[in-house]
């Protein structure tokens, strides 16, 4: 992977004012943020959304990291799911100066040719918690979303005692973490678990969509006993809030009780498992997605390389096709450990 520096166009200056004008209008985030770096290389970084507490978190480890970490970051933009902004904002840092771009893009296959775009002006890409179907990557920072499915399958039917029915509320199938943790999910149900009769309800990451299709199965099979959400940041208020207006939101323990499992690890879902409202959550890093986005961020824009294998942070880095991905650890938040003090959903803020 050729990391070198890049310089900015003639053509893309004149370009740049127009680009500019939308994507600042529309989609930047709080200049406060960017770093003052002297002869420090310029980062570029988008975060994807605002409507997840998830994503919200993240943003704020974002900007904690670029002060502490003395980065040079241009201002920082949010595409806000859609990947039109993404590729205006991405356009904006390739000509205002960014050494390498941080970027999590949610629809993972339309954001291939600005990849390639990016690779040919030579400025490496991070991606995080999500892997981009084609087009080159420096880095993609990321947990094991396979493992994500088969822990939260697992873990309901255990619970189930191996027979019941589930809702799956999906992410986006377009997604490669929706595709990842849905295959896991079904592959390790149909195996183990196969008494268990799981309903799919595909839902683009979108809160709503889930409590439309959620309150349509109950109406169809009142005896559901399982959920499994792949992303709390978005579904456990409107699942819970579903669940109560229905008289179904009982706790764990009492008799009628709904199993739910989510992926996030998100304050909320902490406080749900001590109300024994959910039962388990999958923690995912984003304290750590923020600290090794802005450190491969920076050591791409140094021009450092990296290699498959183990590291230093309790991950493994592998090989992809299209660059190399560092899986970091994602572990099962339970009533048992949901107080541990070394989750970032018990330090948000601090």
């Amino acid at each position: 992977m050729n990391l070198a520096r890049t310089r900015s166009t003639a053509t893309a200056a004149t370009a740049v004012l127009a680009v500019l004008a939308l994507a600042t209008a529309c989609n930047r985030e709080s200049t406060d943020s960017a770093a003052s770096g002297g002869d420090k290389p310029a980062i570029g970084i988008d975060l994807p959304r605002s409507d997840s507490d998830f994503w919200n978190s993240y943003a704020q480890y974002i900007e904690k990291g670029v002060k502490s970490d003395g980065i040079k970051a241009l201002p920082i933009s949010n595409s806000q799911n859609d990947v039109t902004k993404l590729v205006a904002n991405v356009q904006v840092f390739q000509n205002t100066g960014a050494k390498a771009v941080v970027m999590a893009p949610q629809d993972t296959g339309a954001i291939a040719s600005t990849l390639d775009t990016l690779a040919s002006k030579k400025i490496p890409v991070i991606s995080v918690d999500t892997r981009p179907d084609k087009g080159d990557v420096y880095m993609v920072v990321r947990a094991d979303n396979r493992a994500y499915g088969t822990k939260a399958c697992e873990f309901l039917g255990e619970q189930l005692g191996g027979k019941g029915k589930v809702a799956e509320l999906q992410g986006a199938l377009d997604s490669i973490n929706g595709r990842d943790r849905s295959e896991a999910f079904s592959e390790c149900m149909k195996t183990k678990f196969p008494k268990i009769k799981v309903f799919e309800l595909p839902t683009d990451w979108k809160g709503d969509v889930a409590s439309a299709k959620l309150q349509s199965l109950l109406a169809q099979h009142p005896d559901l006993n399982g959920i499994y959400m792949q992303a709390g940041g978005v579904f456990l208020q409107p699942t819970l809030a579903l669940l109560e207006q229905k008289g179904l939101l009982k706790p764990a323990g009492q008799k009628g009780h709904i199993s739910i499992i989510s992926n996030d690890g998100i304050p909320q879902e902490f406080e749900a498992i001590r109300k024994g409202q959910i039962d388990a959550t999958v923690s995912q890093p984003a304290d750590l997605y923020a600290k090794y986005a802005l450190y491969y961020a920076k050591a791409a824009a140094e021009g450092k390389t990296f290699e498959a294998g183990k590291t230093d942070h309790d991950s493994t880095i592998i090989k992809l096709p299209n660059g190399l991905e560092d899986q970091l650890p994602a572990p099962l938040v339970t009533k048992d450990n949901v107080d541990d003090k070394t989750l970032w959903g018990n330090n948000v803020g601090g």
